[in-house]
């Protein structure tokens, strides 16, 4: 059962959709690029929260702040990373005790910089199409929590030679998967990143 929540980031109040499978475990789903039209309708979002879902976690997906009816405007990550830290202590004012964190492409951006800048617990992270071509990853150093990456090999946002140049820095256990034919939308590809995201949750 999906239901319409809120709660606030500083003194904002931020929408979102979370769907409970189960009390101890939840994971919270970053959204896309607003300037871009980015927010947690997007097709990727969806079918992240979907996988998530069918693998028996609790979801709470959320537009940032200034996106939809979430209060606030655009804050260059910065503030959106706040935003990040207040769905992760949702979840765990609910009592869930294992908690992991998704991103697709700007969500997965300010989710890595989220983890290394607090002391979070976060047991594991997933990121769709990191923007390694797009936007600076230079601050992004360890993730213990980073277990996984993938993109498509048409990805020129997230370029498949780029993110892998990276993984050694972010986490060299983490598993990187790509998407053969998918670019940066997975237009056409969305059930191929459906199967590719269920065999590394």
């Amino acid at each position: 059962m999906v239901e319409k929540i809120k709660f606030l980031s500083e003194n904002y109040e931020i929408e979102g959709l979370l769907n409970k499978r189960d009390k101890n475990k939840g994971v919270v789903v970053t959204h896309p690029h607003p300037l871009y039209g980015g927010d947690m309708y997007n097709l990727v979002v969806e079918t992240i929260v979907h996988v998530y879902n069918i693998k028996g976690y609790s979801t709470l997906k959320f537009n940032f702040r200034g996106v939809g009816k979430s209060r606030g405007q655009y804050d260059n990550g910065v503030g959106e990373q706040k935003d990040v830290l207040a769905a992760l202590s949702f979840l765990a004012d609910m009592g869930m005790e294992r908690i992991a964190l998704a991103g697709y492409s700007f969500g997965a951006w300010v989710n890595a910089h989220a983890v290394i800048q607090e002391d979070i617990f976060v047991e594991n992270m997933a990121m769709v199409s990191p923007p390694v071509g797009f936007m600076d990853f230079r601050e992004i150093g360890a993730m213990d929590v980073l277990k996984f990456v993938i993109t498509g090999n048409r990805d020129d946002i997230a370029p498949a030679d780029a993110v892998k140049k990276m993984l050694p820095t972010w986490n060299p256990d983490a598993r990187f998967e790509i998407v053969d034919g998918a670019d940066h939308f997975y237009g056409g590809y969305l059930g191929q990143l459906e199967s590719v995201l269920s065999s590394c949750i």
